[in-house]
């Protein structure tokens, strides 16, 4: 599903314009992403928690060259799936 195809569902499940559909769903994504990047959690009660992780500096090799560099850390984003989304997927 693409975000045009969630937009679609959304609008019809929430009987609103498309339009008023994909501004709150634009909405939702930069409040979560502005959030995220300041360091903040974002708990969705039963759907996840989406948050910031250090990912550790480690070796890679450049697959042209085969010369071993060092990739510096860096912060990623990261979403962990809560207890009833989990549950959810089983059930399918």
């Amino acid at each position: 599903m693409n975000k045009s195809e969630l937009i679609e569902l959304v609008a019809k499940k929430a009987k609103m314009p498309k339009s008023q559909s994909e501004s709150v769903l634009n909405a939702t994504l930069e409040v979560i992403q502005a959030a995220v990047s300041k360091g903040e959690e974002v708990k969705l009660v039963g759907f996840g928690t989406f948050d910031k992780s250090l990912r550790k500096s480690r070796n890679g090799r450049n697959p042209k060259t085969g010369t071993t560099l060092v990739i510096p850390e860096t912060e990623v984003p990261r979403f962990r799936p809560g207890k009833d989304f989990k549950e959810k997927l089983k059930k399918n």
